[in-house]
C-alpha cells in the first residue's frame, strides 16, 4: 500500500529539489539584474569611474525613470487615465459590435437607437461633422470601406443620396481632446493606433 504512495509522490519530490536546487545555486551564482533598474544597489555606482559616467550617453548602470505609484504625478495620471477609459468604454464596445458583430450586414442601415448614439457620442465630435453631414442627415449605414474593402466602417447617409464614410477613432480623439485636454495627447498616444489623428 505504501509503495504506489511513494510511486504518486517521488515525481513531486523530484519538482521540489529541483526547485531547491535551482533556488540554491542562484543564491550563490552572480546576482542577477533586478526587473527595475531603479532598485540597483548603489555598489554598481561605484564600480563605474567617473571617465566612464562622463563618456557614456547611457549605460546599463544608468537607472531609468521608472513610474511608480508613489509619485503623485504618476498616480494622477493613472486615476484619468481610468477615467478617460470608463468615459469612452461604452461607446466603443457599441461601435464594435455594430461593426464586427453580425448585427448588421454590409450595407443597411442602423436601428433608430443606435444612430442616435452613433450621432449623438460619435459624429458630433468629428471635426469635419459638418463636411461629412453636408445637405443633411438621413441616416447612418454600415458597410465596406471602397478603399480598403476588408474593413468596415460607418458611413453617413445624406438627404441627397451621397454617403461618405466617418472614423469613429477619430470622433473619440476629438471627444477626448475637448473633455480631457491635459491629459488629451498623452492618453490618445498610448491607446489609439499611431496612423491617423
Amino acid at each position: 500500500m505504501a509503495a504506489p504512495l511513494l510511486r504518486k509522490g517521488i515525481p513531486l519530490l523530484r519538482l521540489r529539489l529541483q526547485r531547491y536546487n535551482r533556488l540554491a545555486a542562484g543564491l550563490l551564482s552572480a546576482p542577477q539584474r533586478p526587473w527595475c533598474a531603479a532598485a540597483e544597489s548603489s555598489r554598481h555606482e561605484e564600480e563605474v569611474s567617473s571617465a566612464d559616467k562622463s563618456s557614456a550617453v547611457l549605460s546599463v548602470r544608468d537607472p531609468p525613470t521608472c513610474n511608480r505609484w508613489d509619485d503623485p504625478d504618476y498616480r494622477k495620471w493613472k486615476d484619468k487615465e481610468e477615467e478617460i477609459l470608463r468615459d469612452i468604454e461604452p461607446t466603443i464596445s457599441l461601435t464594435k459590435e455594430i461593426l464586427h458583430s453580425d448585427r448588421y450586414m454590409d450595407g443597411e442601415r442602423l436601428t433608430v437607437a443606435d444612430e442616435e448614439a452613433v450621432v449623438e457620442k460619435l459624429l458630433s465630435h468629428h471635426t469635419h461633422s459638418e463636411d461629412k453631414i453636408g445637405c443633411g442627415l438621413d441616416s447612418i449605414m454600415v458597410d465596406r470601406h471602397p478603399q480598403f474593402r476588408r474593413s468596415r466602417c460607418l458611413f453617413v447617409v445624406r438627404t441627397d443620396g451621397g454617403w461618405i464614410d466617418f472614423s469613429y477613432q477619430k470622433c473619440l480623439r476629438a471627444y477626448i481632446r475637448d473633455k480631457y485636454p491635459s491629459h488629451a495627447e498623452r492618453f490618445i498616444g498610448e491607446h489609439f493606433k499611431r496612423g491617423s489623428s
